[in-house]
């Protein structure tokens, strides 16, 4: 078993930067994937970002490639997502997720059908 808490979400005016965290624990290993995902109103989880547990590899979706950045750190176990630039449109609530295996970077890993793991989510609003 995995689990992810999230935090770090607030108010935050456009153009403006914030940090939120998932914090990981349970048993994970170096085959894992974290990934990011946003849901914002009456629309659909949208991918935002996915890396690698070892973090050798990442990817963006097209809307926050540039703006926003994955880390990790290991001492603490916690998976960041560094939003910077940020618009009205990046309004939302901000999941991590994971996945046990970890997943084709460019297709796979940008469905929210491919996560085993979920937390229970941030908000994040962007004032204009």
């Amino acid at each position: 078993q995995v689990q992810l808490v999230e935090s770090g979400g607030g108010l935050v005016q456009a153009g403006g930067s914030l940090r939120v965290s998932c914090e990981v624990s349970g048993s994970i290993s170096s085959s894992y994937a974290i990934s990011w995902f946003r849901q914002a109103p009456g629309k659909e989880r949208e991918f935002v970002g996915y890396m690698n547990w070892w973090g050798g590899s990442r990817s963006y979706s097209a809307a926050v490639e540039g703006r926003f950045t994955i880390s990790r750190d290991n001492a603490k176990s916690t998976v960041y997502l560094q939003m910077t630039s940020l618009k009205s449109e990046d309004t939302a609530i901000y999941y991590c997720a994971a996945s046990p295996t970890a997943l084709d970077l460019h297709a796979a890993a940008r469905f929210p059908e491919k996560y085993m793991y979920w937390g229970q989510g941030t908000q994040v609003t962007v004032s204009s």
